[in-house]
């Protein structure tokens, strides 16, 4: 049976996954220092450590017992299983334990929890937490973007020439969408202000948030990756629509964040465009 949006109690989801995700928090924050250990998943490149694991469990297990009705989508179990699970209208918490685990191998330390709760396809709650730097961004739906508990907002640039971009390569070497990647880096070396990749799709959305970067793209991302720091960037001000200009799909693995309109499609006109498969749902 689907839990009724007005049954849910969004002040009581904030305080159990606030206090869920300082936990998870502490556990990877410990582990950070050294390199570990890793199983790869879908390519050499493509990783899974207990770690990530150990933090997914813990967040959803902690979440089941307070919201029994609630669904999940969460990374590894949906990797597990082969694919993620379908997004219905339910209460769903959508989770990445660790988004970034490349740079959490390496110990280097930009990784971070990544938790959005979906009530009808909306999402009402947004956690991007990088624990080894102490970066809290958080949102909730009409009402803002905060980081650190202070308010943010986008920078508001409108020009692709004076903008920061981010954006990553992936996890997927498929040659096609390589030349893709290669082919859209190009041009924006050309074009715009410069180009940064932090290792993580929340975390770069959350710097379009903050208003640190400009503007963000990447084909191939996850629900998990982006559906928390969506909610971000549009509560800071922000947009973030289909890379090729559209309405922006969660399930779609494309996405497109930006400080302005006017720079989001400045920037889609731009890339050249690539559709992966198959999508999340």
């Amino acid at each position: 049976m689907e839990e009724k949006c007005e049954a849910i109690d969004l002040n009581k989801c904030h305080q159990v996954v606030s206090d869920l995700i300082n936990k998870a928090g502490e556990i990877i924050d410990s582990r950070n220092a050294h390199r570990k250990e890793f199983l790869t998943k879908q390519g050499d490149i493509d990783l899974v450590t207990e770690t990530d694991k150990e933090v997914e469990s813990l967040l959803i297990k902690g979440l089941q017992n307070e919201f029994p009705n609630h669904r999940f989508i969460g990374e590894e179990e949906s990797s597990a299983e082969g694919a993620p699970h379908k997004l219905t209208d339910s209460p769903t918490w959508i989770i990445d334990p660790v988004d970034g685990t490349m740079n959490f191998v390496h110990a280097f330390p930009h990784s971070c929890i990544s938790v959005g709760l979906v009530v009808k396809k909306v999402t009402e709650l947004a956690y991007v937490f990088n624990p080894m730097l102490k970066q809290l961004f958080h949102a909730r739906r009409g009402q803002g973007a905060f980081y650190n508990n202070q308010s943010i907002t986008v920078s508001g640039q409108k020009q692709l020439s004076n903008a920061l971009i981010t954006s990553e390569f992936g996890t997927s070497r498929d040659p096609e969408k390589m030349q893709v990647v290669k082919e859209n880096f190009s041009k924006l070396v050309e074009r715009a202000h410069g180009i940064r990749m932090l290792g993580s799709a929340a975390l770069n959305m959350s710097m379009v948030a903050l208003g640190a970067a400009d503007a963000y793209y990447e084909f191939g991302i996850h629900a998990w990756d982006v559906c928390a720091a969506d909610l971000l960037v549009r509560e800071a001000g922000g947009v973030v629509i289909d890379p090729a200009g559209g309405a922006f799909d969660m399930m779609s693995r494309r996405a497109l964040a930006a400080a302005t309109p006017e720079l989001a499609q400045e920037l889609s006109a731009t890339l050249t465009q690539f559709y992966p498969q198959p999508r999340d749902d």
